[in-house]
């Protein structure tokens, strides 16, 4: 297959086959993978996507074979993802009479990564549409699939869904479409979801709402196969793979505090919990019996445990309760620390490395970018003084979802 394989009327695949064993992700792609740009030759030519940077200049000329660049009015980048944005580049170098468009936050993201700050820039917003000439394109924003500035397009007319990395496969392909593939491409399809989507399983809702009002006949990724046959199956398998266990999960918030500012980020904690329909035990260790709390600690999910400062250390009876959690069999539980400060904070660092001591999975904000790419979880959960403002709410309602993820989980 090479670019300018046509797909609908005017719509054709200008895409990459790399059939190496692909670094991916910390994973090797044993399949190698496709990366799928498309162009719109219509009164108002549009490339949507384009390759990773590696194929850069490759891509940029098989688009000129097609269609002089200078007559290109749209580059549409749906996630600015470097194997999704990495022809930009060369191509905007010859399309200089291009607009980007893409969402909000992916602007000073192109910007910086390609030196593209003199370009002109359509900000798009949810629900957002754009006539190109004999063609509409839809967009819906669709944040965190799998980062935050993502957004997918659909091509009105041709009933084309255009999703960058998601409903994708990493297969080289011979054959674009699904149904020419030789074989049943599920194991593939679910494989790459697994891997790449499932860790942001709780914005896959947002994506099933915004396709749930879309007649799809063909979805077009930006990774493998062209989907145009049991459209239904492929988006109803990302909704059961999404989906939360029936079990009931529990977790155990234990405290101590000076001020009230740890206690009240513990409240945060349970709520967003709760909102999750799993249980929370919640604990002032200077308040609660030790048995007691160790009992929680043993029965729960999860293991939250928060301390304010004081001169560098902890406070109460905390220690000596992680202390007796090191000598325990946790093994299968998430832990965190958390903690509000007002100078330093190393109570919560002191914290952190007890519960690194137990056998318990402790979350960190290394272990979370490097399994998802998120950069908006932080573990610890560190709040400097009280936690009123709406941005260090937020902080702390991403961990407490991002682990309410972790638990719900049903794959």
């Amino acid at each position: 297959m090479k670019p300018g394989f046509k797909l609908a009327k005017d719509i054709y695949w200008v895409g990459k086959i790399d059939n190496r064993e692909v670094p991916f992700h910390r994973l090797t792609l044993s399949k190698g993978t496709t990366y799928n740009a498309y162009l719109l030759k219509t009164g108002k030519p549009t490339v949507v996507d384009t390759v990773d940077m590696a194929f850069g200049r490759e891509f940029a000329e098989a688009v000129a074979e097609l269609i002089d660049p200078l007559d290109i009015e749209y580059i549409i980048i749906n996630h600015t993802e470097p194997d999704h944005s990495g022809g930009l580049a060369a191509l905007a170098s010859k399309a200089t009479n291009a607009t980007i468009v893409c969402t909000e936050i992916a602007v000073p993201e192109i910007q910086q990564m390609y030196k593209l700050q003199h370009r002109n820039f359509l900000v798009i917003k949810d629900g957002d549409q754009l006539d190109i000439g004999g063609k509409t394109l839809l967009f819906k924003e669709t944040p965190y699939l799998h980062t935050e500035e993502t957004m997918i397009t659909y091509c009105v007319e041709d009933k084309i869904l255009f999703p960058c990395d998601i409903f994708s496969t990493h297969v080289a392909v011979e054959h674009l479409f699904a149904d020419e593939a030789g074989f049943d491409i599920t194991e593939d399809f679910i494989g790459y979801y697994q891997a790449i989507i499932h860790p942001h399983r709780r914005y896959v809702r947002t994506l099933i709402e915004a396709v749930s009002d879309l007649d799809i006949e063909m979805i077009a990724p930006s990774h493998g196969f062209a989907i145009r046959h049991d459209i239904a199956k492929f988006i109803d398998l990302y909704a059961s793979m999404s989906n939360e266990s029936k079990e009931d999960k529990k977790v155990a918030i234990v405290y101590a505090t000076l001020k009230n500012n740890t206690k009240k980020m513990a409240n945060i904690l349970k709520d967003c919990f709760l909102e999750n329909q799993i249980q929370v035990e919640l604990w002032d260790v200077d308040k609660a019996d030790e048995t007691e709390i160790l009992n929680s600690i043993a029965s729960a999910d999860a293991v939250f445990v928060g301390s304010s400062t004081k001169y560098a250390d902890m406070t109460g009876k905390l220690e000596d309760l992680l202390q007796q959690m090191q000598k325990m069999n946790l093994e299968g539980k998430l832990a965190a620390a958390f903690g509000s400060y007002g100078w330093s904070g190393e109570a919560i660092e002191v914290v952190q490395d007890y519960l690194n001591g137990t056998n318990m999975k402790v979350q960190s904000t290394s272990d979370v970018i490097k399994s998802t790419g998120m950069t908006h979880v932080e573990f610890p959960v560190r709040i400097r003084f009280s936690p009123t403002e709406d941005e260090k709410v937020k902080k702390i309602t991403n961990a407490a979802e991002f682990v309410s993820d972790l638990l719900l989980s049903a794959i």
